[in-house]
């Protein structure tokens, strides 16, 4: 009996030793995936994606991939228009599991460190994604019911959507919080939007610094995270040199002794033009009380953006360095979505960002007395 035991360990032993470490594995059951079809594996670097491998479905909707990997990364199963994300290193056996006809791209994946923290997480997004799908359907039930009541019944059901929402965000911020050593939880911190987490962002890259030497999405986020950082509420607002409208050099220096708002936006930047009213009548109610503004364009068309400084009535200082998102001064202060705004204090420190609308009045109105 001794000895049977024994041989059962020595074979458990064999086959791990013979299990290949040079490679991952990614096995996949998918329903409804037509035979013959095919399936592929793409990785991702820096928001790049890269066909990697391909292969068709069997009769049962099965696949299998086999790659390497110089470090543990993203990478992506996609067939038609479904994508799942899956996490792999060298070693790992891989199982996923889904539905091509599911319109909310539900999947499960097991088998290895990243792939059950991946599961984790996409079982805490569905709980809430299930909620946010119901009131969305009760929303298009009611509409095509009463479609002349549009407006009323957006209003009554904004708030249970509101609240699934910031359920859904912050249970993904705590997921990422608890799993600073897994791709896992920075996959989770990504789906976050950064104007409105910059600090629990930023908090996240500091605690990650050194976890993920290897990997190019998390070097980038860095990098991003450290310029965010640059330019919290309570820094000193970074230096710049930008040429006005008329082609005369602006330096953020020429505004101290003034409280000015740097308004990063464009002529093409629909949400700025819908904005852009709200900014005009701040700036008439606060100019004479210590108060300027800085247009920042990112626009590339000169005529374009001096047509729309005259349509919209702004009267303050404008410049641009006429290079889209790839504007120096942009890229200085991490600008990745517009409008976008710093209102910087006579001694050159930022004291609040993208405040619009009444925020933006209660602000100056606070501020400026």
């Amino acid at each position: 009996m001794m000895k049977r035991i024994g041989y059962i360990v020595l074979l458990c032993i064999v086959f791990a030793a013979c299990k290949d470490k040079g490679n991952f594995v990614v096995e996949g059951t998918f329903k409804n995936a037509a035979a013959g079809s095919k399936v592929y594996l793409f990785g991702i670097q820096k928001d790049q994606v890269k066909p990697l491998d391909s292969t068709v479905f069997s009769e049962k909707g099965e696949f299998k991939f086999i790659h390497s990997t110089p470090a543990v990364d993203f990478f992506r199963i996609s067939s038609g228009h479904s994508e799942y994300m899956i996490i792999a290193q060298n070693g790992d056996q891989i199982k996923i599991q889904a539905d091509l006809a599911d319109k909310n791209l539900g999947y499960t994946i097991s088998g290895a460190v990243e792939a059950d923290k991946l599961e984790e997480l996409n079982k805490t997004k569905n709980q809430y994604m299930v909620k946010i799908g119901e009131i969305q359907r009760s929303f298009d039930e009611a509409v095509a019911a009463q479609p002349d009541k549009r407006d009323m019944i957006m209003e009554q059901m904004r708030p249970a959507y509101t609240q699934e929402i910031d359920g859904l965000n912050k249970a993904v911020l705590k997921f990422a919080q608890n799993n600073t050593s897994s791709l896992a939880g920075f996959y989770a911190v990504n789906l976050l939007n950064p104007a409105e987490y910059e600090k629990e962002l930023v908090d996240y890259a500091d605690k990650i610094k050194s976890n993920f030497n290897n990997n190019a999405a998390v070097a980038e986020f860095l990098v991003k995270m450290a310029k965010l950082k640059s330019v919290q509420v309570g820094q000193q607002a970074p230096e710049f040199i930008i040429n006005s409208v008329d082609g005369k050099p602006i330096k953020l220096a020429d505004f101290k002794g003034k409280y000015v708002m740097l308004d990063f936006w464009a002529s093409w930047c629909m949400p700025c033009r819908q904005e852009n009213p709200n900014v005009v009548k701040a700036y008439n109610a606060y100019k004479d009380k210590n108060f300027t503004i800085l247009g920042i364009s990112l626009d590339k068309d000169a005529e374009a953006w001096k047509k729309a400084i005259a349509a919209d009535n702004l009267s303050w200082a404008h410049a641009s360095d006429l290079k889209d998102f790839e504007s120096p001064t942009a890229l200085l202060y991490g600008i990745d979505a517009i409008p976008s705004s710093f209102i910087v204090d006579p001694n050159g420190k930022i004291i609040a960002k993208n405040l619009r609308g009444a925020e933006l009045d209660a602000f100056l109105n606070k501020t400026l007395r």
